[in-house]
C-alpha cells in the first residue's frame, strides 16, 4: 500500500507493463478481422470463379498461411512442384529465416494452372510480367467480392493466418508448436525447433 491507498494491480504504468510486452503487441492481432474457417471453403469457391491473377493468388495464399508480401512476391525458381516445397527466402519472411511450406494438392492446382502462362521470373505478376502484383490486389478483390467493405470494415486478407491457426487448433491433433511453425511464427531456440522442421519436411513429402 501507499500512504493508506491501494495500488490497482491491473493499472498499466508499473505493473502490467513490467510483465507483458508493450500495448501495441496486445493489440496488433485485433486489426487483422478473420473469416471464420467454416465459411472458407465457401470463400474458395467465389475465388474459383472470379477471373484474374489477384483471385488465384489469394487461393494460393489462403491455402499455404502466407503472408500477402511472402504470396504476391513468390517466384517460380522458390516452386518445387515434384517434391511440392514453396521455399520462401528469409530476405522476404518477418524472421528473416528461410520458410519451406508444404503445397497441397490445392495450391498445387493453382501452380499448374499458371505454369502454361509463366512469362516472367514471378508466379503472380502484374500487368508488367516482370513485377509482381500490386500491394493492395488482393483487398481490393475482397471488396469487389463484398467481403471487405472500406466502410464497415470485415475480414481482411492477413486475417486468413488466424482462420488457419484456430482451424488447426479445433480441427487437427497436430501440436501447437506444429501449427505455429507452419505460419512462420518463432518456437523456442534451434534446438526445439530442429524437430518440428523434420516433421513439416515428412509431411510435405507425404501428402
Amino acid at each position: 500500500m501507499d500512504g493508506g491507498r491501494r495500488k490497482n494491480p491491473a493499472q498499466w504504468r508499473g505493473h502490467l507493463d513490467a510483465i507483458l510486452p508493450p500495448a501495441r503487441k496486445l493489440t496488433a492481432r485485433g486489426h487483422h478481422v478473420a473469416m471464420a474457417y467454416r465459411d472458407v471453403p465457401a470463400f474458395i469457391d467465389q475465388l474459383d470463379a472470379a477471373p484474374g491473377m489477384a483471385a488465384l493468388c489469394l487461393k494460393f495464399l489462403i491455402l499455404t498461411a502466407a503472408r500477402s508480401g511472402e504470396a504476391i512476391a513468390a517466384r517460380w525458381d522458390e516452386i518445387d512442384m515434384e517434391q511440392r516445397i514453396w521455399t520462401v527466402p528469409g530476405s522476404r519472411m518477418k524472421a528473416g529465416s528461410e520458410h519451406r511450406v508444404p503445397l497441397s494438392d490445392g495450391a498445387l492446382e493453382v501452380l499448374k494452372v499458371l505454369e502454361p502462362l509463366r512469362q516472367g521470373e514471378f508466379v503472380f505478376h502484374g500487368r508488367d510480367a516482370t513485377k509482381p502484383l500490386s500491394a493492395g490486389a488482393l483487398e481490393m478483390l475482397m471488396r469487389r467480392l463484398k467481403v471487405k467493405s472500406a466502410t464497415t470494415g470485415g475480414p481482411t486478407v492477413h486475417g486468413f493466418r488466424s482462420a488457419f491457426r484456430d482451424w488447426a487448433g479445433d480441427c487437427t491433433n497436430f501440436p501447437r508448436e506444429i501449427a505455429e511453425a507452419a505460419l512462420a511464427h518463432r518456437v523456442g531456440d534451434a534446438v526445439e525447433s530442429a524437430p518440428i522442421a523434420a516433421r513439416m519436411r515428412s509431411s510435405a513429402a507425404d501428402p
